[in-house]
């Protein structure tokens, strides 16, 4: 079933796929990487000013890595502001996806957790650094594949 943000993608020509609806009847669109930024600019114009929320999954062990984007078309004088949530996967060996901190500045902290957990990188970021790792970090704690080292620093422990 097509939603009506689809619908209106569709009309316009922006390709895109639908995943349907959620639980709570949140219509979920799939962009590809190198469409994301132009559609990310797109749906700000269209009213969609709000970012909600960006997280990232890890979809199968050695598979896509998935960057997720909650938006919220918020106006005055609606009861029930209008979401869209949008998914963007990429391949693991190569994760590139264009930032949104130009669009939405909320995305900074969020984009550098997903980098931080996931290793998604995300072209044009002005400080795509890790944000809850040491920088010496090595890997992604949150990729299935991803093998704990064996040893665990605990500083200043009583």
């Amino acid at each position: 079933m097509q939603g009506r943000l689809s619908a209106w993608l569709a009309k316009h020509g922006l390709v895109h796929r639908s995943l349907g609806f959620d639980y709570q009847g949140i219509e979920t669109l799939q962009i590809k990487p190198g469409d994301w930024h132009s559609i990310a600019v797109i749906l700000y114009v269209y009213g969609y000013n709000y970012l909600r929320s960006q997280c990232a999954y890890d979809v199968a062990p050695g598979g896509l890595l998935a960057s997720v984007y909650h938006l919220t078309r918020i106006a005055y004088g609606i009861d029930q502001p209008e979401e869209v949530c949008i998914k963007v996967f990429a391949p693991r060996w190569n994760p590139r996806i264009p930032s949104v901190f130009w669009v939405w500045k909320s995305a900074d902290f969020q984009e550098r957790e997903s980098y931080d957990m996931l290793g998604i990188f995300y072209d044009n970021h002005p400080r795509l650094k890790r944000i809850l790792m040491p920088e010496s970090w090595i890997g992604w704690p949150l990729r299935k594949d991803y093998i704990a080292p064996n040893f665990y620093e605990i500083q200043d422990a009583h």
